[in-house]
């Protein structure tokens, strides 16, 4: 299995996974999801292995646009969370990075450079 990288192109947070990668010579494929979306599938693994509050980004601009109510049926309902992850990816924490590297998985959220050096080197 490849490493994926999970994200938006313009994203600050995201051009320094991609520098870190790229420094540690790791090939990824680039998965936009302003292009590309993402599906339930990989929402729903995302958050089974790091936990909904780890992958749901609650301090960016696209949280605070929504309503009470989306935001309390989210806190109240993983389902309903999932469910706006996947209509507003833009509140999926960034990166996601997501593979397998010399055999062993990997599943990473959130731009952690000391976690990249210690698993890629």
């Amino acid at each position: 299995m490849t490493i994926t990288i999970y994200g938006i192109k313009s994203c600050d947070t995201m051009k320094k996974a991609f520098a870190k990668l790229d420094s540690l010579n790791i090939e990824y494929v680039f998965h936009d999801y302003k292009k590309e979306g993402i599906d339930k599938q990989s929402v729903q693994r995302w958050v089974d292995s790091l936990g909904i509050d780890k992958v749901l980004n609650k301090r960016g601009t696209t949280w605070r646009k929504l309503s009470d109510e989306q935001k309390q049926a989210a806190d109240a309902d993983v389902n309903k969370a999932i469910e706006l992850l996947i209509a507003n990816s833009s509140m999926i924490k960034r990166p996601i990075v997501e593979g397998s590297y010399r055999d062993e998985p990997i599943i990473l959220c959130g731009f952690d450079e000391a976690a990249l050096n210690e698993i890629f080197s």
